[in-house]
């Protein structure tokens, strides 16, 4: 598996999408959870499921490890991965943070990964939640594909 292929920001619904950092494995269960549930939720009330739903069900499945009663699809063990939730619903955009063991919290800007305190410390000194785009992009960080394209344009 070359790590170039590894996809570690996905679409969950049309609305939300999710970033990831940690076992991809794990990530690829809690994604289907998520992605089972907003489908259930659109056939069940022809309405979008909440940004703050979807985290609380994700979460739920993620507390449930070890119990004995708990469903099949729980682990014997932690789940090894952070996720943040973002999307825009009725309340507007929203950001939510998972961290392994289940817990979230709902986040202005937040950072994920192995080089998250760095980036936390710059969000927190660029980050106001009034910001438009044109501001914003001054503090653009860029992906490694767009690094990679202006280097091959050297």
């Amino acid at each position: 598996m070359e790590p170039s292929s590894i996809e570690k920001i996905v679409e969950i619904d049309s609305h939300i999408g999710c970033a990831m950092s940690g076992l991809i494995a794990d990530a690829k269960t809690l994604i289907d959870k998520a992605r089972v549930e907003t489908q259930n939720h659109w056939f069940t009330y022809n309405e979008i499921m909440t940004v703050e739903s979807v985290t609380q069900a994700v979460s739920n499945l993620a507390l449930q490890f070890g119990e004995e009663d708990a469903d099949p699809g729980a682990m014997s063990r932690p789940f090894g991965v952070a996720l943040l939730f973002g999307g825009v619903d009725e309340k507007g955009p929203q950001l939510f943070h998972m961290d392994p063991s289940g817990t979230f919290v709902q986040c202005d800007a937040r950072a994920i990964g192995s080089a998250s305190e760095g980036a936390q410390s710059s969000l927190q000194e660029v980050y106001h939640k009034l910001a438009t785009v044109e501001p914003g992009m001054k503090f653009h960080m860029y992906t490694k594909e767009e690094l990679e394209e202006v280097i091959k344009d050297i």
